[in-house]
């Protein structure tokens, strides 16, 4: 007999939390309005190069030796624009990205709070970019010298370290990829910056030029490809 009575009075209860429900928080800002850098670098960058810049699949952002050859000007292009032909996508607007160029500016101030100034005691790195192109010739010698201790003697592996010669990978970095991280080296994963391959003999630039070049002969013509085109034709590959 009290049933109706009971479902008036749960019916009201009910409709009248709902008109009390908290209003949607007006703090919550669009996209392209967040201004956080800790947000930003870990929605955006993180994933490849690690939380804080320590680095991950692809090299440390802040790495003492990154920042002290890479300029604003260079983390703001690659950031924006990516690199085309590798894995680094564009992530400013005008590129195709997500980002307004304010975000890439606050992504790029973020990085560069990282620096410390006397990290690299007094040593200057070779630059950035090759102030003239490599040899492989030399290059080879080079390797031979700096790197195949821990690569093997072809670039094919060793006991300490991968293959870098391996089609795959060449097919995915740079050259100027290749320079950085022969310069920077990979100390997360126990590959030495240019200082560190010999001890008391540090790469030159142009010996990090020599040995970028003696790895992108490397190179395959056809990345992805087993076969050139004309072997496909030739040999009956359909």
């Amino acid at each position: 007999m009290n049933r109706p009575a009971i479902f008036v009075v749960t019916l009201t209860a009910f409709t009248a939390a709902c008109g009390t429900r908290p209003p949607v928080s007006a703090e919550v800002k669009p996209p392209d309005k967040i201004v956080n850098f800790s947000y930003l670098y870990t929605r955006s960058c993180s994933g490849c190069h690690g939380p804080q810049g320590k680095g991950g699949a692809a090299i440390g952002l802040g790495d003492p030796v990154y920042l002290a050859i890479a300029d604003d000007a260079t983390i703001r292009r690659v950031t924006a624009d990516g690199v085309a032909g590798t894995s680094m996508p564009a992530f400013a607007r005008h590129s195709g990205g997500m980002l307004t160029a304010d975000q890439v500016s606050i992504i790029v101030q973020g990085i560069r709070a990282w620096a410390k100034p006397d990290a690299l005691s007094g040593a200057q790195p070779p630059p950035y970019s090759a102030p003239a192109p490599g040899d492989p010739k030399r290059g080879a010698m080079a390797y031979a010298t700096y790197c195949s201790s821990c690569h093997g003697a072809d670039g094919r592996g060793g006991k300490r370290a991968s293959s870098i010669v391996d089609g795959s990978y060449l097919a995915l970095v740079s050259d100027q990829n290749l320079r950085t991280t022969v310069i920077v080296g990979r100390p997360e994963w126990g590959a030495p910056d240019w200082r560190g391959d010999v001890p008391g003999r540090p790469m030159s630039a142009e010996d990090v030029s020599d040995v970028v070049a003696w790895l992108a002969a490397q190179r395959p013509q056809f990345p992805g490809q087993p076969y050139s085109n004309a072997l496909q034709i030739q040999g009956g590959i359909r």
